[in-house]
Order: C-alpha cells, then sequence, then structure tokens
C-alpha cells in the first residue's frame, strides 16, 4: 500500500493527450474545461490528468477575494472529466455518439485548500461499470500530497450533437 501511494505521487513526465486532443475527447469548453492535459492512461483501469490553477480562473474573483480558494464542485468536475477521459478512451469505452454525464459523487472529501500556483495532479480509477453507469474514484494530489477524494458516478448518454 506504502508504494503505491508512493507511486500515486510521482510526477509523469510524457503527455498522454494535449489540450487539443482532450477538447476532440471531451465537449466542455473554457472557462468549464478543468484538465490541460494527460499524463497517464491505462485502458478500462486508470488515467492521470493534470490541472494547473492559476490566479486567472474565474471564480476566484468571487471566491473568494483577497483569499483565493478553488471551490469544492469544481475539485469534483475535475475528477468528473479526468473520468469521462478514461470512459471515452478505453476500447470497449463509451461510444463516439455518446456522453458521460456526472449523475453522483459520493464520499466527497477535502483535506486542504487549493490556492492559485497549485498543480493537481487528478488519478481516477476505475471500481466498477455496469452500463450505462460507471463508478470511478479519484484522488487529487498537490506537491505529491493527497487534497481530495471521492467517489463519482457517471452515465452514458446519447450525445445531442
Amino acid at each position: 500500500m506504502q508504494d503505491q501511494k508512493k507511486e500515486e505521487q510521482t510526477e509523469s513526465s510524457g503527455v498522454v493527450f494535449g489540450i487539443a486532443q482532450i477538447q476532440k475527447i471531451l465537449p466542455h469548453r473554457y472557462p468549464f474545461l478543468l484538465i490541460d492535459r494527460v499524463v497517464e492512461l491505462v485502458d478500462n483501469e486508470r488515467v492521470v490528468a493534470i490541472k494547473n490553477v492559476t490566479a486567472n480562473e474565474p471564480f476566484f474573483n468571487g471566491h473568494f477575494p483577497g483569499n483565493p480558494v478553488m471551490p469544492g464542485v469544481l475539485i469534483v468536475e475535475a475528477i468528473a472529466q479526468t473520468g469521462a477521459i478514461l470512459a471515452k478512451t478505453s476500447k470497449d469505452g463509451v461510444g463516439k455518439n455518446m456522453q458521460v454525464l456526472l449523475v453522483g459523487a459520493n464520499d466527497v472529501k477535502f483535506k486542504k485548500r487549493i490556492v492559485p500556483g497549485d498543480t493537481l495532479r487528478i488519478v481516477v480509477k476505475s471500481a466498477r461499470k455496469r452500463r450505462p453507469l460507471w463508478i470511478m474514484d479519484g484522488e487529487v494530489f498537490v506537491d505529491g500530497k493527497l487534497v481530495a477524494t471521492g467517489s463519482i458516478s457517471a452515465m452514458e448518454v446519447a450525445s445531442e450533437e
């Protein structure tokens, strides 16, 4: 278990998907696209994404002036978007004309504030898949320290495009 946690904290230098590829996979756009790159992808098992948190994020204007903190709901959304990458790119994943929608979040815990200048390392693992439902476990790290955890439920739905 200790080795697994140590492995989780190691920053990967490779880029599996840059922002252009992510935008081809996910329908999200600025200001709601909350991952910048994918650095690891293991088919049907896990994905690791990076989000660079900057002072220019629009939510910091009101959350909170003079004491900026990334809203917890956006941390959960970053986990969900990372999980959607796993669901959409796995070999037996979500089809081309389908989307992945967040339908639930359980056991979410925030252990440390996320502030401008932090780099999030978002690790999402597939826990269970019973189509059209996907259950995934997420962990968010900053500087190798666990800052948030939670389990998300996502549903495959037909895309309206």
